[in-house]
């Protein structure tokens, strides 16, 4: 459990573009930054930034929070760990109480797992650098490979013994459960019921997070009989935490130096990667031996948008590796490719050459993807008219996923002239391939229609997209024609969440009650004034206080059960030292509370309606004691004037008209109610406290 007074120093201390520009490439767009959205498949930026309300927000597809519910919704982490996360970013001591063993059984599948795969890292590290077996066959392996020892620490290698079960029987003597022994794959038990390790006799690469967290390891086996010449890899198995088509090796090393070179080498194993860093090129990531996903080109394409892919020269898996520059092409990548001689790999290149001679090679050798291909192919035409039509429809293929108009036609220009085609030929092969493209998307979109409720924004009049509680956001005129979850950032003032719950259109109470939990969001521990007690004291009443106060005088409660949930805890809360109504529920560990707190606690909208025209208006702050009772009338208006609405629905039913008794009761209540709310209006404008 973390301390109430500890929690406040994490929030104070997170910043929203610190905290976001971890994971996420950001560029200045006005008073707020924007980026590459890491919750969805976003090409264009709609997620943006806004370091005055320390918030961030995605224009596509809805998330996004304070730095904490950033944090939880990306790395999957809970409140609690949202905070250890943060508080180890900005080096706060956190100090909490020893968890029960209830507290520890309740610990989620996941966190479970990450912490068996922190502990079989430092085993691993443990077993390389402690032990004879580590340093004469593991830690000589990578000295063999000319790796240093600073690289081997920086990329936390390791080494698993050639024995059957030694790392099963160190997690249990360690306390860890043997569910997640197994559910890691760490360890496997085989039909007879008999536990063994996965790694066993291999040295180890850690597969990591971009924020660094441990979900899988790479083991490559080793023969000590051969010293290593037989090579094989295998890896973790999928699991809740660990996905290979996700993960790319070396991106949490590799994603500061990415951005700053606003580029990226793609490499194919742990080794390469390895083998760049000791050469001083650190924005290197492997796609570890498989085939190149898109949630592995999206992962890249969140820090930049420039990538060299790098070749060992083998014509077999450069033809094969064909699909993945197109995947690139599609996300909207910038894609370079660079051949290495004589069919080296990056680390054996490495090894031939100096630090400078590697990178001015990298340097002077990218080629730009369409001339590379084109060059490959013609070479496998050889003058043959039927190979050389199909090299024209591969390329066509690449060039139509092209998703910038301009890029692509900059690209067909340049291959018309390199196959000595008329433009138009080629442009007009482009267009039938992107129309058939077009259809199939569409066949698809409909086929979702059918199966499963439309999910478009709907549109309020004049075209406007409109949020879910029907605020204008971004007319049509600004979204781009291919991209329908484009959002231009010039059109947005100000970062806004939809609410967590939608009046009906019919209710008037929802809005007004939204008013009063904006003044609880906002002020509710602020004193709006002094009142005298039973003694003739004076004593302070509180924004918080004076709600439950005037709700309890006539037997009210709040319609939303968010609602009601806010009042109850800021009631509970507001008493304690340091506490603030605003930065509780905006950090609020229920999404739907802390979305609704961040939406009511920066609409800039004043209340100005209860001041004369021309008059000059005081900090809201300043006001409490003459707008809450005119809002708290407000609210009691509107359940008066439901009432009335109600009776009149009824008044209407034939059934009701015909029972004399039941219509005359119901004017009676009519005129009953007709009083009430006269007497509110008059009341309206000139109540005043204290």
């Amino acid at each position: 459990m973390i301390d109430r007074q500890t929690v406040d120093r994490i929030l104070d201390a997170a910043n929203i573009v610190e905290v976001v520009s971890d994971f996420v490439t950001l560029k200045r767009a006005g008073a707020n930054l924007k980026g590459l959205c890491p919750f969805h498949d976003d090409r264009t930026p709609s997620f943006m930034v806004s370091p005055a309300k320390n918030i961030c927000k995605c224009f596509a597809c809805g998330k996004g929070g304070t730095p904490v519910h950033f944090i939880m919704e990306h790395e999957q982490l809970t409140y609690p760990d949202a905070l250890r996360y943060l508080a180890k970013k900005y080096h706060i001591e956190i100090k909490e109480r020893e968890q029960t063993d209830e507290e520890k059984a309740e610990q989620g599948e996941r966190e479970s797992m990450f912490v068996v795969n922190e502990w079989a890292n430092e085993w691993f590290q443990q077993q390389l650098n402690d032990t004879v077996d580590g340093r004469a066959v593991g830690l000589a392996y990578f000295r063999q490979r000319g790796f240093r020892d600073d690289l081997i620490r920086k990329f936390q290698l390791g080494f698993c013994p050639d024995k059957y079960d030694a790392q099963w029987q160190a997690g249990k003597a360690a306390g860890y459960n043997e569910e997640f022994l197994l559910k890691t794959g760490l360890c496997i038990r085989n039909e007879q019921g008999k536990t063994y390790d996965r790694f066993r006799n291999r040295v180890i690469f850690p597969i990591h997070t971009i924020s660094g967290k441990v979900v899988g390891f790479g083991g490559r086996v080793l023969d000590s009989r051969t010293k290593g010449v037989q090579v094989k890899y295998q890896n973790s198995p999928e699991s809740v935490i660990y996905s290979k088509k996700r993960e790319l090796y070396g991106l949490f090393f590799a994603k500061k130096e990415i951005v700053k070179q606003d580029l990226c080498y793609l490499v194919e194993g742990y080794t390469d990667v390895m083998a760049m860093h000791q050469q001083g090129v650190e924005n290197v990531v492997a796609s570890s031996g498989t085939a190149l996903t898109h949630e592995q080109i999206r992962a890249i394409h969140r820090f930049t948008e420039n990538i060299v892919v790098i070749y060992d020269g083998d014509a077999a898996g450069i033809k094969a590796s064909q699909r993945g520059i197109d995947m690139l092409l599609a996300e909207g990548m910038s894609v370079k490719l660079l051949l290495l001689p004589d069919g080296d790999d990056p680390d054996s290149f490495a090894r031939k050459h100096t630090a400078t001679e590697y990178q001015e090679y990298l340097r002077d050798h990218q080629v730009d993807f369409i001339r590379f291909k084109t060059d490959l192919l013609l070479a496998e035409a050889q003058g043959d008219p039927i190979k050389l039509s199909r090299l024209v429809n591969n390329i066509v293929e690449s060039l139509a996923v092209i998703p910038d108009e301009i890029t692509r036609t900059f690209y067909i220009k340049e291959t018309s002239q390199m196959l000595s085609l008329e433009e138009r030929i080629i442009t007009s092969a482009v267009a039938k391939v992107r129309k058939k493209m077009r259809e199939e998307w569409q066949k698809e979109k409909e086929k979702e229609k059918e199966g499963t409720p439309s999910s478009l924004p709907l549109k309020g009049e004049g075209g406007h997209q409109l949020t879910a509680g029907g605020e204008s956001v971004i007319s049509d005129d600004t979204k781009d024609s291919e991209n329908p979850s484009y959002v231009d950032p010039s059109t947005i003032t100000q970062i806004q969440t939809a609410p967590s719950s939608s009046p009906s259109s019919s209710s008037l109470l929802l809005p007004t009650e939204r008013l009063l939990i904006q003044q609880i969001v906002r002020h509710g521990e602020k004193v709006m004034c002094n009142v005298e007690d039973e003694q003739g004291q004076e004593q302070p009443l509180t924004v918080v206080e004076f709600i439950r106060y005037s709700l309890d005088e006539d037997g009210l409660q709040l319609q939303s059960p968010l609602h009601r949930q806010i009042l109850e805890e800021a009631l509970q809360n507001f008493r304690s030292e340091g506490f603030r109504c605003d930065r509780y529920f905006e950090n609020h560990p229920d999404l739907a509370i802390a979305d609704l707190a961040n939406e009511l606690g920066h609409d800039p909208e004043a209340l100005s309606k209860i001041h004369e025209k021309g008059m000059p208006v005081k900090p809201e702050e300043e006001r409490l004691v003459e707008l809450l009772p005119h809002l708290m009338s407000d609210y009691k208006l509107a359940i008066v004037e439901e009432q009335l609405r109600t009776i009149m629905q009824q008044m209407r039913d034939p059934a009701i008209l015909s029972d004399k008794e039941r219509c005359t009761e119901l004017m009676r209540r009519y005129q009953e109610i007709k009083n009430i709310q006269s007497e509110i209006g008059r009341q309206r404008g000139d109540r005043v406290i204290g």
